[in-house]
């Protein structure tokens, strides 16, 4: 090749071809003697570092011969120098640690630049091996760049068929082991999130959530779904607080949060309430964003869900049957009255005052309070669902908790909301 001087570097890429394998080992000594951390690497990627420094030997002889040394050249490094060593090597070595490889090997170069070089073409051939290097460490960044599109695709396709074997209810052995292969560290409390995915591509719908997850320091596994955004979130001391920190990941619509759970094993149940609250959400316009699970039970019982149903006839209708002391019947004659505590009095023959302390028992043993309108619809369900089935809330055994404020808001760190009555 001609040089922009004039000169003909033939006779200097032979000297450069000779003394590949020279280099090459030259180069790996220094990197032993000075990184630290390439004395560490085993055996067979130490050797996949000595077949890239003598593919990129002969890859500056190669880009010479087709112009590249020329000031003007636009001539590209092939990203094939980097072929020599296998896949694993870019998942071994990080792009950093790659760069610093290439500029010890570059200092051995020009350090043997006379000896490398034929008489009178020295200083073209260091300045053809300054624009080599800077052409080597792109060629580096592509193989990374495309190592790392290459991965991020693969993990977002192990996320979402994670995401869909939570949904389905797979056993435990299969999301463990597609949890594994994410690096999930199943951090407790593990919690699901469901609401609807503001569009666009999918890898950049997950980006947003999981650099918002890193600003706040908990582990996120997410998934589009259809119109979906799904999102199991580990390690957050309150998972309904931490959804609140990711909502700017959602689209528009209510953002439903699941039961809080001890492991990704147990996901499934909090991700079957979530998906249920989503879709019954639309029954409860004024719903705080987000809003647990277990707060929409009467619109989720409403719209078919036999866990709800199951909940509210367990843990409210039957505890009422249980705890006696007429707390049925005030409850029928306060609803019945419109909430008014004087027309439930008369109705049921009791001074003001006993209907006061009876309605304060059933917020002790449901956690639901009959003066707090949302509470008493939820109880007016309740009754409904009771009432369809009354065999089984009488045989059924009593649970081991009932429904207070603190159990049936298991997303929730803050003070119940209710007033004390």
């Amino acid at each position: 090749m001609s040089t922009p001087g004039g000169g003909d570097l033939s006779a200097t890429l032979r000297r450069i071809e000779r003394s590949a394998g020279a280099l090459a080992t030259s180069s790996v000594a220094r990197m032993d003697d000075t990184l630290p951390w390439f004395r560490t690497l085993p055996a067979d990627q130490r050797s996949w570092v000595m077949l890239v420094a003598q593919a990129g030997a002969r890859s500056l002889v190669q880009w010479l011969r087709d112009g590249g040394g020329t000031a003007d050249s636009t001539q590209e490094v092939s990203d094939e120098v980097f072929a020599a060593a296998p896949q694993a090597l870019a998942r071994s070595i990080t792009l950093q640690q790659t760069v610093a490889l290439i500029k010890v090997t570059i200092d051995v170069v020009e350090e043997q630049v006379s000896h490398l070089a034929a008489e009178g073409e020295e200083q073209q051939l260091r300045e053809a091996v300054l624009r080599f290097s800077r052409e080597i460490a792109f060629a580096a960044a592509r193989v990374y760049a495309r190592a790392a599109e290459s991965r991020g695709a693969w993990d977002a396709r192990l996320q979402a068929l994670l995401v869909d074997a939570l949904l389905r209810g797979d056993s435990p052995d299969v999301l463990a082991s597609r949890a594994a292969a994410l690096g999930w560290a199943d951090a407790p409390p593990v919690a699901v999130a469901v609401g609807r995915s503001p569009g666009g591509e999918v890898s950049a719908v997950l980006h947003v959530v999981y650099r918002q997850a890193r600003r706040i320091g908990v582990e996120v596994i997410g998934g589009v779904h259809g119109d979906r955004l799904v999102i199991v979130l580990g390690g957050a001391p309150d998972p309904l607080t931490a959804t609140a920190k990711l909502l700017s990941a959602f689209g528009d619509g209510p953002v439903v949060v699941g039961p809080a759970v001890p492991s990704l094993d147990e996901a499934t149940e909090s991700a079957r309430a979530a998906l249920s609250g989503f879709r019954a959400a639309p029954a409860w316009p004024s719903a705080p964003r987000p809003v647990p699970a277990a707060d929409l039970l009467p619109e989720r019982a409403l719209a078919g869900d036999a866990e709800a149903r199951r909940r509210l006839r367990h843990d409210v209708y039957a505890t009422l049957v249980r705890a006696g002391g007429e707390l049925l019947a005030t409850l029928d004659a306060f609803l019945a009255a419109g909430g008014t505590l004087e027309s439930a009095a008369r109705a049921l023959f009791v001074h003001p005052n006993t209907v006061r302390y009876r309605l304060r028992r059933i917020a002790e043993v449901t956690g639901f309070s009959p003066l707090s309108p949302r509470d008493a619809f939820a109880l007016q369900v309740a009754l409904t669902v009771g009432r369809l089935d009354p065999v089984a809330p009488l045989i059924s055994p009593v649970p081991s908790q009932t429904m207070t404020p603190a159990n049936r808001k298991t997303t929730q760190n803050e003070d119940d909301p209710r007033r004390s009555l």
